[in-house]
C-alpha cells in the first residue's frame, strides 16, 4: 500500500471568496434602473402587441 502522506495543505481562506473591484462590470446599474428598464421593456411589447408601434 502506498504511505500516508503526512502534508497539510492550508485551508485557504475558509470557504471565503474575494472578487477583486477591479475587474468590474463596464455597465453599473441599481436596482431601481434594473426595473425601471424591464418595465419600459415590457411597455414596448405590449404596444407593439396592441398594434400601437
Amino acid at each position: 500500500m502506498a504511505k500516508d502522506n503526512k502534508i497539510r495543505l492550508p485551508s485557504g481562506m475558509g470557504g471565503l471568496t474575494s472578487y477583486d473591484e477591479a475587474t468590474g462590470s463596464f455597465i453599473k446599474l441599481t436596482p431601481l434602473q434594473v426595473i425601471l428598464l424591464g418595465a419600459g421593456i415590457a411597455i414596448i411589447i405590449i404596444l407593439l402587441e396592441v398594434g400601437l408601434l
